[in-house]
């Protein structure tokens, strides 16, 4: 849990908005690119992963505490930032620059903040339910289908939830789409390339807390905080 608020939070704070290029990329004769994405993406998916775990292990009830645990942490991180960004600075040239600076690195506007809870709460909880469900259908086995499956529903509601709530009016409509496909494509990657990693914390996991959840009577609801 302390794993998955740390990186929730981490994206959050750090490159949320801002849009990074790579490339082009020259092949042969071939030229790719160049790529627009959100910076935040390429940490942010680490979260999923955490949650794929989580519920895989432990089951949809107990993910769904840390699940909260992680959005009262956002929450609280936007309320200290809103607090500590109202003071007025003291004198000096330095001390202004600074407030300056904290302004535009924390400043997120109101808008920022509740597209990001918005879409981490549907997102987080599409991407455990999915899985759980998965899980029970396939009667715990193909682990990597669950993870990239639930992986491909959940950050499909993150984005879709999450870029037109932050940004539509302030960034170009391509800019908009271009950023989104873009980033989901990348969610998805990144829970393909951490298929073994995943595979060797579950398996892990798994034979030290002699613990495999399934959830066949579990109460589906978001709104809950009983495990």
């Amino acid at each position: 849990m302390a794993a998955f608020v740390t990186v929730l939070l981490c994206a959050d704070l750090i490159g949320a908005a801002k849009t990074a290029q790579v490339g082009p990329f020259h092949l042969g004769g071939l030229v790719l690119g160049p790529f627009t994405f959100g910076a935040g993406v390429l940490f942010f998916p680490l979260s999923y992963v955490f949650g794929d775990v989580l519920t895989e292990v432990y089951g949809y009830a107990r993910a769904r505490k840390v699940v909260w645990a992680g959005f009262a942490a956002l929450a609280f991180a936007a309320f200290m930032s809103k607090v500590v960004l109202s003071f007025a600075p003291a004198p000096g040239d330095w001390n202004m620059g600074y407030h300056s600076a904290m302004q535009t690195v924390f400043g997120n506007t109101p808008r920022l903040v509740l597209a990001s809870l918005i879409a981490y709460f549907c997102g987080e909880f599409c991407n455990s339910f999915v899985l759980a469900k998965m899980k029970l259908r396939t009667e715990g086995r193909l682990l990597w289908m669950r993870t990239i499956g639930s992986t491909i529903v959940g950050e499909a509601v993150d984005s879709v939830v999450f870029y037109p709530l932050a940004f539509y009016g302030l960034w170009p409509n391509d800019l908009l789409v271009t950023v989104l496909m873009t980033n989901y494509t990348l969610k998805v990657g990144w829970e393909v390339v951490m298929t073994p990693v995943t595979y060797r914390v579950v398996n892990f996991l798994k034979r030290v807390e002699s613990e495999d959840y399934f959830d066949r009577d579990t109460d589906f609801t978001p709104f809950s905080l009983k495990a």
